[in-house]
């Protein structure tokens, strides 16, 4: 693994596009806004915020391969439409913006967004049973409602430091492979999926995972099940169904709605 001379620092240093280099906003990024905002707005009802650190981001539809990211220093219940940065896969603002980038969150999304087709939106969090999951040598149990879902579905990439070097980009596609729920060793969770709902749902299974996890550890032995009942589990879980994913999000939207529908703006 290659080490750098000096730390980085977790801004980007970013020139956004001038002139005709600029991208119009359309229609369908408008709608993309709208749903990530949304989207920040479920984390923070869910409590699965870190600060002003951590990421979810959707690329836009269009030929040219660009995806939003939250404003660098906004808490998650600050995040609106207007105010998410697009970038391109160099990390250059699409168009002028307000607000800077983390660079770490940009090098993890950058690379799963560039390098695999199928990744429309990636979530990443920092919660505090997923990142004690990642710290555990065995990782995630499979011997729960939840973690039976997510059987032969997991992959794991290890810890090198905060994200900030371009050179780990190739090792984590590496690690993950065609999985689609990630556990970044002594780390944190991430998931990504061809629709933001996809994502989410994935996320959501693993969070409740590693929940149950670690407040069965508290009270005794799990126990075990049989290979026949995870491979049964496996055909049946919720993220592969995208009637459901849209579903489980869509009712915590109407939540974010009735408490704020800020995020609209």
């Amino acid at each position: 693994m290659a080490r750098l001379a000096k730390p980085r620092g977790l801004l980007m240093e970013q020139t956004p596009r001038t002139g005709p280099r600029l991208i119009p906003l359309t229609d369908a990024e408008r709608r993309a806004r709208v749903q990530l905002a949304a989207c920040y707005r479920v984390f923070d009802l869910l409590g699965w915020t870190e600060s002003i650190f951590n990421h979810i981001t959707l690329r836009v539809p269009g030929p040219e391969t660009f995806f939003l990211i939250n404003p660098f220093g906004l808490h998650y219940r600050e995040v609106t439409a207007s105010k998410l940065v697009a970038v391109d896969i160099n990390g250059s603002p699409v168009r002028p913006t307000d607000y800077p980038v983390n660079l770490a969150g940009f090098v993890t999304h950058s690379a799963i967004h560039t390098a695999i087709p199928a990744a429309h939106c990636v979530m990443h969090t920092h919660t505090t049973t997923g990142s004690a999951v990642a710290c555990l040598e065995a990782g995630l149990s499979h011997d729960t409602f939840y973690g039976a879902q997510l059987h032969g579905r997991v992959t794991y990439h290890d810890f090198e430091g905060v994200t900030v070097n371009p050179d780990e980009r190739a090792r984590m596609v590496a690690s993950i492979g065609d999985k689609r729920v990630v556990i970044l060793r002594n780390h944190g969770l991430l998931t990504w999926g061809e629709t933001l709902e996809e994502a989410f749902m994935w996320l959501w299974l693993l969070q409740r995972a590693c929940d149950i996890q670690v407040a069965a550890a508290s009270v005794g032995r799990v126990r075990t099940l049989s290979p026949e009942v995870l491979a049964q589990t496996h055909h049946e879980a919720a993220g592969a169904q995208a009637e459901i994913c849209r579903a489980a999000f869509d009712a915590l939207v109407r939540q974010v709605d009735a408490l704020d529908p800020s995020y609209r703006d």
